[in-house]
């Protein structure tokens, strides 16, 4: 999934990339608001998040920009706290959400996962449930989560395309190549230690005892495996 970043302040523009890169988002950035509508209409993202004050163009504007020509595309605010007033006027232009300056980690990620859910939905929402049984488990990938009995399980959209593809070759082993290529992109530099360290987090969100897992086995040498 595709998001353009259009934001002015070098540390938070690779801030937000960084972040949304390890949650398994295609991150594109603009450093102004006519780079952002000119990546807008040539890279077509899936996702927006908007500085309101940037230079070139401001946010307030590409906005208006963007839903003359998608009225459905996700659009979230970034905004100081000074900014309440233009909060209300950015929400009034057709944007999804804002996430207010200085912000959390946690607080980015489950504003976006939560647009994210949004639109997944209106996209399949006139498709069939693609929805799947895993072990004891119910994958839902349109909302970004896992179902055991009762608890229900956040994941990020990483966490859903490592599922799928071994879910889709499960029974077989699914190399560290593949998984990388698959799930991260042919672009990424492969790094075991990174694969490893997401799999270890994915085991703690839906195994059972992650220290013993019987969802996603490891294959020593080659890669993992889902029976």
């Amino acid at each position: 999934m595709k998001v353009l970043i259009a934001e002015d302040d070098t540390f938070i523009r690779e801030g937000l990339n960084d972040l949304l890169s390890n949650e398994g988002y295609s991150c594109i950035l603009a450093e102004n608001g006519q780079l952002a509508w000119q990546a807008f209409q040539s890279e077509k993202p899936e996702l927006v998040l908007l500085d309101i004050m940037m230079p070139e163009k401001d946010g307030y504007s590409l906005c208006r920009e963007i839903r003359q020509h998608n009225q459905d595309i996700p659009i979230i605010f970034i905004t100081a706290k000074s900014e309440e007033i233009d909060q209300v006027l950015g929400l009034e232009l057709g944007a999804d959400d804002y996430i207010m300056k200085p912000f959390g980690t946690r607080e980015v990620i489950a504003r976006i996962r939560a647009v994210t859910r949004r639109y997944l939905k209106t996209q399949t929402q006139h498709k069939q449930d693609n929805s799947f049984n895993l072990h004891d488990l119910v994958i839902y990938p349109d909302e970004l989560r896992a179902q055991r009995g009762e608890q229900i399980i956040d994941l990020s959209l990483r966490d859903i395309k490592i599922i799928k593809l071994l879910y889709a070759m499960r029974g077989k082993v699914v190399d560290r190549d593949t998984l990388f290529n698959q799930c991260w992109g042919r672009d990424y530099f492969a790094s075991s230690r990174t694969l490893d360290q997401h799999i270890s987090k994915l085991r703690k969100a839906i195994e059972v005892d992650p220290k013993n897992p019987t969802v996603i086995k490891t294959i020593h040498g080659v890669g993992y495996r889902i029976e």
